[in-house]
């Protein structure tokens, strides 16, 4: 029978695009268990260090061929197509795509999630916003600024791609996440396709307040963003559309859409506040469910939607620890360093044959560290060797870099919320390793009361170590009625449990030397300040559109027009005073919190009115600098049909014959006002 008590019931499909995947699953209503599933590779290209980038138009020959092979299976099982009644979609989140909305076609390739080509861009940004904070966003987005967001790979695919600028001035581009991309290409792509997004998506593009829900204005305008360009901020769970694109999901509803870390939150049913999972892919990512209340982290963690399940219902939030590698790591060791063959089998074989690291710790920082540390001048490192080092140990450790991660962020969460978790659920491919879920347990010790009153401490690990399908199928299926996400919440899922053997002075003693491998991790990739952040090199060639007007020399605080080009800071720096180095800007951040800042509290007037008809034109009448043959950047203004402010003032900067070259007090650009009025 198709079913194990005999009754067949209605199917959800689901399809989920990782890093690495994409997979097309199929479950019974109300059931955990797989029905059936294939999943495909993808081909990850990396066209310098640091950069990832994928096809976006192999991820839509993946979903149909895998859904045609998975559809061919169902039927073996006394299913067809006609049983399934919704679609899920969960993606990998932050990687970004940029189209031609009345072609279809991609104007770059996918920037990942953790590609860092934006690092520059993060500088440029920095040298926009008081004191160059990385966390000034966070009262409003819930995110520092980072290259891991997807606002940062917007704006530098609109800075150094043709094809992509040239289609925002014709009003020919949109912007997306892939489950954005994936509905749109569902819906009818080109021919009216749907362009829209869910909260949890929305919620690591760096531009949706956290409190509103909504696209914020004054974050577009920073990062030069149209409005139309984005797709609609919709909940995870409803009816969205129904699939017509000639192809085999044709005529499914679709219905549900999460993030994929967001996604296994619900498939693991952390749906209380107070409780946490760990996914264990190529990166590591642990959400820690906080209900209906946004704790703003002042210890590194950033706040995020961990789901809505319906227009109507409140949303919820979660704290998130990202980290970037952890499965990559053992990917390191077999393709770079040839310790490993199989990754699966041989890290859990060779590290379980010595019984510890040897002392030899391992910081994966391949592309800098995430939370809590947010530090993109990390590098990896491996110290504490000596001449009886293996590499079973430098295995060990790189399976032990993980469980110190993860510690890392639960200590950080347990500060913010005040309330340490009772048990870490967890899920990802990389928890078939025994070895390294003992190891988890053993380094993060976090205690539970049982019902004798007695005090142990475990890690539960799901059965299934998939469970990010699992929770866009609960929010697909919740909207059609079929999988009622309220029972969901009760429902029990069978876990293996990893008690820790450690004592407390052993973890902690193992743990701090850890903290001081972090340490000297640091600053790696500080040589050079970029461009941006120290307004040199190219900008001085700028000097006749530098848009200043210095008719008056004992006048320092300039005041600009609203327009910022888009490619080099105007932030110039006083050359008479002392310039801080990158060792300053290190230290200086690093005595810094948020609380420094007021961003500890959530305020109450960010619903603020919103002209979206100037803010737009705002954007559209921002100069954009192009590059000629000898690499000389010229400033492009837009074309307007009255003489403007942009022109007098160039004018009368031109006949006065000064010296362009003087420094500019950022407070007075509109756009800081924007910032400290909106803060």
């Amino acid at each position: 029978m198709p079913s194990k008590d005999g009754i067949k019931r209605p199917l959800v499909a689901v399809i989920d695009d990782g890093t690495k995947t994409v997979r097309f699953v199929i479950y019974e209503a109300e059931r955990s268990e797989e029905l059936v599933a294939h999943q495909l590779d993808k081909t990850i290209v990396e066209p310098q260090e640091g950069w990832y980038e994928q096809d976006p138009i192999e991820i839509l020959h993946h979903i149909n061929t895998c859904a045609e092979k998975a559809l061919e299976d169902l039927v073996e099982l006394g299913y067809s197509k006609e049983d399934i009644v919704s679609l899920g979609v969960t993606n990998q989140r932050e990687t970004t795509i940029a189209w031609d909305k009345f072609t279809g076609e991609p104007l770059h390739p996918a920037i990942l999630w953790n590609d860092n080509r934006t690092d520059s861009t993060v500088d440029a940004i920095l040298a926009k916003v008081p004191d160059r904070n990385k966390n000034h966003l966070k009262s409003i987005s819930g995110l520092p600024i980072s290259p891991y967001f997807s606002a940062l790979k917007m704006k530098w695919l609109k800075d150094n791609v043709k094809a992509v600028k040239t289609a925002a001035r014709e009003k020919r581009l949109v912007y997306g996440t892939v489950d954005a991309w994936i509905v749109w290409n569902l819906t009818g792509g080109a021919n009216n396709g749907l362009h829209i997004t869910d909260v949890t998506n929305a919620s690591r593009t760096l531009l949706m307040n956290i409190d509103t829900l909504s696209w914020d204005p004054m974050l577009l305008r920073l990062f030069g963003i149209h409005r139309d360009t984005l797709p609609a901020i919709r909940s995870s769970s409803e009816v969205y559309a129904t699939v017509c694109n000639g192809a085999i999901l044709d005529g499914i509803r679709i219905s549900g859409i999460l993030g994929n870390q967001q996604s296994a939150l619900v498939g693991q049913n952390c749906l209380k506040s107070g409780q946490a999972k760990n996914t264990y892919r190529s990166g590591c990512f642990l959400l820690y469910n906080t209900g209906k209340t946004r704790v703003h982290s002042t210890h590194g963690l950033i706040t995020t939607l961990a789901y809505k399940m319906g227009p109507e219902e409140p949303p919820v939030y979660a704290l998130e620890g990202s980290i970037a590698v952890a499965g990559g790591a053992m990917k390191f060791l077999r393709d770079n360093l040839h310790l490993i063959k199989d990754v699966a089998t041989d890290t859990e074989k060779i590290a379980g044959q010595v019984f510890s690291t040897g002392d030899v710790y391992f910081v994966p920082a391949f592309s800098g560290l995430y939370a809590p540390y947010w530090r993109k001048d990390a590098r990896g490192i491996i110290c504490g060797i000596t001449a009886f080092t293996t590499k079973k140990h430098i295995i060990r450790a790189a399976l032990e870099a993980v469980c110190f991660q993860t510690r890392d962020i639960l200590e950080a969460m347990n500060r913010d919320c005040g309330v340490p978790l009772a048990k870490l659920h967890v899920d990802g491919k990389m928890t078939s390793n025994d070895l390294l879920m003992q190891l988890q347990a053993d380094l993060t010790g976090i205690p539970v009361c049982s019902s004798l009153d007695s005090l142990c401490n475990f890690t539960v690990r799901a059965r299934s170590w998939d469970m990010t399908a699992l929770g866009v199928a609960v929010a697909a299926g919740n909207s059609v009625g079929v999988w009622s996400y309220e029972e969901w919440r009760h429902h029990a899922t069978p876990n293996d449990v990893y008690l820790p053997t450690t004592t407390n002075d052993d973890r902690d003693a193992r743990y701090t030397k850890w903290k001081m491998a972090v340490q000297r991790s640091l600053g790696w990739a500080t040589a050079k300040k970029s461009n941006a952040m120290t307004g040199q090199g190219k900008r001085q060639s700028l000097t006749c559109n530098a848009l200043i007007d210095t008719h008056n020399e004992t006048n320092n605080n300039v005041d600009l027009l609203k327009y910022t080009p888009g490619k080099l800071s105007m932030d110039v720096p006083n050359k008479h005073e002392k310039e801080r180095t990158i060792l300053d800007d290190a230290e200086y951040f690093l005595s810094k919190s948020e609380s420094d800042y007021g961003r500890d509290s959530c305020h109450d007037d960010k619903k603020s009115s919103r002209d979206w008809e100037s803010i737009n034109v705002a954007i559209e009448n921002d100069p954009e600098i192009i590059f000629d043959a000898d690499d000389t950047p010229i400033v492009v203004s837009p074309v307007k049909k009255s003489v403007s402010m942009l022109e007098l003032m160039s004018h009368s900067v031109m006949s006065s014959g000064e010296n362009l070259r003087k420094p500019i007090s950022v407070e007075k650009l509109s756009i800081f006002q924007t910032l400290s009025s909106k803060v």
